[in-house]
């Protein structure tokens, strides 16, 4: 329970963090490089896991 409450503790002393650093121009301007870096490595993630679902589905066609 203990280990619990300090995950819970820090969850919301990031949203808390984040939120004043988001009120900052350059903390604002940093969580929005952070953003589309992540918003790129998931695009990047989803297209792999498309063309290798459509690899996988129709094994007949070459790349």
């Amino acid at each position: 329970m203990k280990n619990v409450l300090w995950f819970l503790v820090g969850v919301i002393g990031g949203f808390v963090a984040a939120h004043f650093l988001n009120k900052d121009p350059r903390g604002h301007e940093l969580l929005a490089d952070i953003d589309s870096r992540i918003t790129e490595f998931t695009s990047l993630v989803g297209d792999a896991y498309r063309a290798e679902d459509a690899r996988l589905t129709d094994p007949g066609a070459e790349d």
